[in-house]
């Protein structure tokens, strides 16, 4: 029987996200969710029942005090069509089947309801990946799973129709952080419990060298007036469950105007 690769080994990420600093740590998180707020405001719509995925309920419940806050395990807490809206908060990255998760959230929701989620895209941390590449093969002769694979936009936008969720939306809203060198970047990423829980890491120390010449690389490389940029993707997913309510495709050749005739403008056949 044909089962998910275990990319993510859960008991290091689980034992990351309880070292994380719940106060300094969760800037992402918060930028995410005011995000979150404000695309849900565009929505005429009132959510009653409201389901939140997170490893860090205390951030997430300042929206919706009274959601249901579930962690991201393989195997979602949520009982099926009981939510108008379903909120996975910035943790697909680390899911070992990001497709099933989505499905879950899609089976938990009422008719017509909204999955929205909001997860790290491919282009966060490209400056350190690339630093840590090269260092790495240059020092080791090797490369060894340091940084969690995200998903590209248009990859994950896909997930949208592959869970079955109709009128899927997918965008993107890259942001950079500035800081003073690489390890104020790393001792970031340790307080957002974002440090690496692959489980083809490796299990031996990597040693000074690798780290000093990914710290020069990066400062030479991708240094601006003094300090280290870090880009951090976040591209928002927006689905919902089908319902006979929700517009629909018109069948090709069906339209009753000519484009032209609802513009007012003047059509000009071509030659053939």
């Amino acid at each position: 029987m044909q089962t998910t690769p275990e990319i993510v080994d859960r008991k290091s990420l689980s034992l990351h996200r309880s070292r994380a600093d719940r106060n300094k740590g969760m800037f992402l998180q918060k930028l995410a969710f005011d995000d979150v707020q404000d695309r849900l405001s565009l929505v005429n719509r009132d959510f009653t029942n409201v389901a939140v995925v997170s490893p860090f309920p205390e951030v997430w419940a300042a929206i919706f005090p009274n959601a249901r806050v579930v962690p991201d395990t393989d195997l979602l807490d949520l009982e099926p069509k009981s939510f108008d809206l379903v909120i996975h908060a910035l943790c697909l990255h680390w899911a070992n089947d990001p497709v099933g998760q989505i499905i879950q959230c899609h089976r938990a929701l009422k008719s017509d309801g909204l999955f929205m989620c909001v997860t790290f895209g491919g282009q966060t941390l490209t400056e350190l990946r690339a630093a840590l590449g090269q260092a790495e093969s240059e020092e080791r002769n090797g490369l060894s799973p340091r940084v969690v694979p995200m998903g590209e936009i248009r990859d994950l936008g896909a997930l949208l129709q592959r869970a079955g969720l109709a009128l899927p939306v997918a965008d993107s809203v890259p942001m950079k952080v500035t800081y003073k060198t690489p390890w104020h970047l790393m001792k970031d990423l340790r307080a957002m419990g974002e440090t690496n829980a692959l489980s083809g890491r490796l299990r031996h120390p990597t040693g000074k060298t690798v780290f000093l010449k990914a710290a020069s690389l990066y400062e030479s490389e991708f240094g601006e007036d003094g300090r280290i940029p870090a880009t951090f993707e976040l591209v928002f997913l927006t689905g919902w469950a089908p319902d006979e309510s929700q517009p629909k495709p018109l069948r090709p050749g069906s339209a009753s105007t000519r484009l032209a005739e609802a513009l007012g403008a003047v059509e000009t056949p071509l030659k053939d």
